[in-house]
């Protein structure tokens, strides 16, 4: 039976990734090996980075945090110099960079490496 979830992000750069990852969301690799960056992100948590050629070619999120505090963390985010997404499409219009639910609201951004990343708050 599956315990964990583990998720993986590429990165074109893996020094440009690090640095994002600890100036934007104030996050150290637990572990560093050869070509790989670990965090643990409390309750078993885990995700990598690993350097490839192929980063940023996903159109999708790849990792999604929970928050309790969504107004919060957008605006620390923010001071950090990380942009939100704005979308306007069919059933998904943000506001300000969020979208709203009928018992979640959501936020998605980029990190350096092109991928998505979702925060999302129920409500």
């Amino acid at each position: 039976m599956m315990k964990e979830l583990h998720t993986v992000l590429p990165a074109a750069d893996l020094k440009r990734a690090q640095s994002f990852y600890h100036d934007a969301l104030v996050l150290d690799p637990d572990e560093t090996n050869e070509g790989v960056l670990v965090y643990h992100v409390g309750s078993g948590s885990v995700f990598e980075i690993y350097e490839t050629s192929n980063a940023g070619t996903a159109q999708n999120a790849q990792m999604g945090w929970i928050t309790d505090d969504l107004d919060t963390e957008m605006s620390t985010l923010r001071e950090r110099g990380v942009v939100f997404e704005e979308f306007d499409i069919p059933g998904m219009k943000t506001v300000n960079g969020v979208v709203t639910a009928e018992d979640i609201k959501s936020a998605w951004f980029r990190d350096t490496e092109g991928n998505f990343i979702c925060i999302s708050q129920t409500i």
